[in-house]
């Protein structure tokens, strides 16, 4: 890192309360449109991904909003801990530090009972288009706009999904025992799932994990499928890719702070609205086209799988943990008794929404 990134984020952090209070202040003054005629609304958006993979997860869409919104608002885009780490993430929304963000509830460390089910949630999904379907017809949405109501100073926008959850390791994984001493690259509720079968998850920062792995302090990731792998370059530090996923797909969201929500006029709120769903409709099918392509022909990692009667104990596991889940608070009781709810239907349905 050069030194005037150093300096630079050091500036940003000495004047971000500053910033803060000079935009309420201006909010205050005059009317967002007025404002925002006058001179850009300009926010600071975080995600969870590194750089490579900001390409296709964020940066796209926001340089569509960017230019649809033709001088009134500017959107400027920062990549996995480049202002604040990603554990600090939701409460440099709520304090102001930064005006929005990217990522799971789970990593975020977003202060409220669904957050577990932010990220990989055990065996919740198959497919992609399983997490779209619950949040907007299972009623997942208006579960998550009832728990983030409770948050100050925070408003959720959205939940779209990601690719799967596999495992891509120095090691190969051919059983349930090899699993076992594997230090993994996780998030936090996948991390404490697989934890029941020997995996030792680590938490470190985004940028870290490449080095880990070469210097042999990781034996690997599951944090996503193998399209990421290729595509930040992980698959040119591990050898192995297992084909069972423990999650059909990541479910991420966007935050934002709600004194900057508010100062937004509405036709730019459903500008940024529309360019979140061009980004959930985007990831949809770029990680479907990846994770065929890269398993075909990406070359560098050797597919393994764990036979399917085997992988069902960590199935069958999934379920209880769901129950112990359910138990935390009535909240979490209604999301798993939809998610169960969701998948005897999905299995009663038969192809193409669930096999066997």
């Amino acid at each position: 890192m050069s030194n005037e990134t150093k300096v630079s984020k050091r500036d940003f952090l000495q004047k971000a309360a500053l910033t803060t209070a000079g935009a309420a202040a201006a909010t205050t003054i005059g009317a967002p449109y007025i404002k925002a005629q006058n001179a850009p609304i300009k926010w600071r958006l975080q995600t969870y991904a590194g750089p490579a993979l900001a390409e296709h997860v964020i940066k796209n869409s926001i340089d569509w909003f960017n230019k649809a919104a033709n001088g009134e608002m500017v959107v400027e885009l920062y990549t996995a801990d480049q202002l604040v780490p990603q554990g600090e993430l939701f409460r440099a929304v709520q304090a102001g530090t930064i005006d929005a963000a990217q990522s799971d509830d789970d990593s975020a460390a977003a202060p409220v009972d669904v957050k577990v089910f932010g990220a990989y949630f055990p065996f919740a999904s198959r497919y992609s288009l399983d997490v779209p379907t619950l949040w907007h017809w299972y009623g997942l949405k208006e579960i998550w706009e009832e728990a983030y109501a409770e948050v100050k100073d925070v408003t959720w926008l959205s939940t779209g999904s990601w690719d799967p959850c596999n495992f891509a390791t120095t090691k190969p994984i051919k059983s349930l025992a090899d699993l076992k001493g594997l230090r993994v690259y996780m998030f936090p509720t996948g991390g404490q799932f697989m934890s029941k079968f020997g995996v030792v998850p680590v938490s470190l920062p985004y940028e870290d994990v490449q080095p880990a792995i070469q210097t042999g302090e990781l034996d690997g990731i599951c944090w996503c499928g193998i399209t990421e792998c290729y595509t930040v370059g992980w698959a040119d530090v591990t050898k192995y890719y297992l084909t069972n996923n423990i999650s059909g797909a990541w479910a991420g969201s966007y935050f934002v702070n709600t004194e900057k929500w508010k100062a937004v006029p509405d036709h730019l709120k459903q500008l940024f609205m529309l360019a979140i769903d061009a980004s959930h409709y985007y990831r949809q099918h770029w990680y479907w086209w990846g994770e065929a392509h890269y398993r075909t022909s990406g070359g560098k990692l050797e597919l393994t799988t764990i036979p399917e009667a085997e992988w069902k104990t960590i199935e069958d596991e999934a379920a209880k943990f769901w129950d112990d889940v359910a138990k935390q608070t009535p909240r979490n009781a209604k999301v798993v008794e939809i998610i169960k709810k969701y998948k005897g239907i999905m299995k009663k349905a038969g192809p193409p929404y669930r096999y066997g």
